[in-house]
Order: C-alpha cells, then structure tokens, then sequence
C-alpha cells in the first residue's frame, strides 16, 4: 500500500517525514530515476484568531536550503514507486491532491508496521539513521551521502545519522596490513 511504499522510500532515500508527506507525484521522474525534494509538511501550533482548531497543517520549502535537494534513485526503488505515480500534483501518500497524509499518521502507521514486526524501541526518524548507516557500510563517500540528506556539512552528517557497528569496524581493521619487520 501507499504507506508502505513511504517507509520504503524513506528508508532507501533517507528523506524526512515531513518531506515525505509533501512528496508529490511530479517530484519523482522515473525516467530521470530522481526524486526532488522542494517541500515539507509540519504540524503547527495555531494561535491567531482565524484557528478553527489547536494546530493546523502546512506544506512550506524544507527546512534550510540544502534540504532542497534532487536524489538519484536506485532501479529497485523506481520499480517499486511506478505502480504509484498518479497524477502530477497528486500527493504520493494518498493518491491524490486533496487528501494528505499528515506525519502524526505516518508516524502512527510506521508504529503499527513495528508492532506487527515485533520491533521495539524505533520511531519513524531511524529509517534516515538506518539508510545514513547503511550507506556508510556499502562505502558511500560521506561528502555525498551528507547531500542526499541535505545537510550544510558533513559534520552534522557524521554526529547525527552516521553510526558505526563492530561488525563495519572490525572489518575496517582487517584492511590493515602488517608492517615487514
């Protein structure tokens, strides 16, 4: 189903889940095997005088202006999406351009996935730590994987999303060679 695919995309693209939930059919070129991001969906606090409710939904631009970013796709992911591109103003999550998807339902939903895989202690953003993660072990340069994060550096890259396991560490340490004494 369309949620699914979202947490598939999500976990091969390391996008955000607002930027997911903003994700429209005419950001995916599955001729180009690219993905655009160019939007975001956030729930916000509404205070002004015009609220009909406590908070309310908006799409703006991502966060800082890496996060405006064009991400390649690999063909196994292209493959899975193409059964789902409707039209192009159609939100991928739904199908449509009047419906959305809002991450407090994404997030609920990837819950539901977590349970009925008897996974504890995860929340939707460690698929962008697992994809981070992943990347780094099949030897992703870090200047490129930070990109397709849409980080300003690679900095942030490594302290945040990058970790390391004893599994990638000892075989980085059986790369080394012995000295000839």
């Amino acid at each position: 189903d369309r949620y699914k695919l979202g947490v598939f995309i999500c976990l091969y693209t390391g996008i955000r889940i607002g930027e997911l939930c903003a994700l429209k059919c005419k950001n995916i070129s599955i001729s180009d095997k690219t993905l655009k991001i160019e939007a975001t969906m956030q729930r916000l606090q509404c205070d002004g005088f015009n609220c009909i409710s406590k908070t309310k939904i908006i799409v703006t631009e991502p966060k800082s202006y890496n996060s405006v970013r064009v991400i390649p796709l690999p063909n196994f992911l292209v493959d899975r999406i193409r059964p789902f591109i409707a039209s192009p103003n159609a939100y991928i999550l739904s199908g449509n351009s009047i419906d959305i998807v809002e991450p407090r339902t994404m997030q609920n939903r990837f819950k539901t996935y977590l349970k009925q895989g008897e996974i504890t202690d995860a929340n939707f953003h460690s698929l962008r730590h697992t994809f981070a993660t992943r990347c780094v072990e099949v030897g992703f340069d870090v200047k490129t994987l930070s990109e397709i994060l849409g980080h300003s550096s690679v900095k942030i890259t490594l302290d945040k999303y990058v970790h390391s396991s004893m599994q990638l560490k000892r075989s980085s340490m059986e790369k080394l060679n012995p000295i000839a004494i």
